[in-house]
């Protein structure tokens, strides 16, 4: 009985410290960015979804936004067509971009979709073709169908969120001739995330956050300036895949938004840990020393 008790009070003192952040984050916009091994391992999705339709219950206006690289391997794979990547990025021909659209605005939005509704949640599925939200550009002819983001027509977003649905936004978009295109999520998260000036952008990687040494994970920086982040770029501290996700951290804050977490998503409901308590997650990028957040 004594140990039932301690574990109700410590339930409440849990519901406790999360109300002033619930009180912080009520009305205000949050994107997440879905992908990596959180969107592979089942357990960790059916978390994730959780955590998005509690916070969207307590009346944070949640937008997710998702990439879907292995499910489009896999299905590349069943095809008998190999993956190929320069920098990074997945190299497009017209039929990978079938399949793309096929994966990323079908199977696994709708399917994300459907997930959050089965958690009590109200969600609806749109790619960056709908209602013209992602205006793109060819990258690099060598690339093939990869498009960099021209503009952003935030409206389809923004009427979701205020009929009380979550979006779930697909990462292809569309030049004026039609042309459809395979975009980087972390890129169109952010551009996203700049024209709703949401509050905070999360990312969710594989990783802590930002090391100072990768492989001590006690180095992890738990906040980072601009100003900070362009010498940790100097002295090569960050490096390899860090280099973009850091980058797009940058550019969605001189988007208008108020800071971005770079957080491990294989921690088992690091969303509700960043936004809801005192402890935190991953890596916070903020504007300046000054900035509250």
């Amino acid at each position: 009985m004594e140990q039932l008790q301690f574990s109700n009070a410590q339930r409440a003192q849990v519901l406790t410290q999360a109300l002033p952040y619930i009180k912080q984050y009520n009305g205000r916009i949050v994107v997440v960015k879905y992908g990596g091994n959180a969107m592979v391992n089942e357990q960790l999705k059916q978390q994730v979804m959780e955590d998005i339709v509690l916070l969207s219950l307590v009346g944070v206006k949640v937008v997710l936004v998702h990439g879907g690289g292995p499910e489009i391997n896999s299905m590349m794979d069943r095809l008998g067509k190999k993956p190929e990547f320069v920098n990074g990025l997945r190299v497009t021909d017209r039929e990978t971009m079938d399949i793309v659209q096929m994966v990323l605005a079908g199977k696994v939005n709708k399917s994300l979709v459907n997930l959050l509704e089965v958690k009590g949640g109200r969600a609806m599925g749109l790619s960056g073709v709908d209602g013209g939200l992602i205006r793109a550009k060819m990258k690099n002819p060598q690339l093939g169908y990869v498009g960099s983001i021209e503009g952003v027509d935030i409206r389809p977003v923004m009427d979701l969120l205020e009929m009380g649905y979550i979006p779930v936004v697909s990462t292809v978009g569309r030049d004026e001739a039609g042309g459809v295109y395979n975009i980087n999520g972390d890129t169109a998260a952010a551009c996203i995330a700049g024209a709703l000036h949401a509050h905070r952008l999360i990312l969710m990687t594989d990783i802590a956050g930002v090391l100072l040494d990768k492989d001590r994970p006690e180095t992890l920086v738990d906040r980072l300036t601009i100003a900070q982040a362009t010498e940790l770029f100097r002295q090569g501290v960050i490096s390899g895949g860090m280099i973009p996700k850091v980058d797009c951290c940058i550019d969605a804050i001189y988007r208008g938004v108020q800071s971005v977490i770079i957080m491990d998503g294989r921690v088992p409901h690091s969303i509700l840990m960043e936004l809801l308590t005192d402890e935190g997650a991953g890596t916070m990028v903020v504007k300046g020393e000054e900035d509250d957040v």
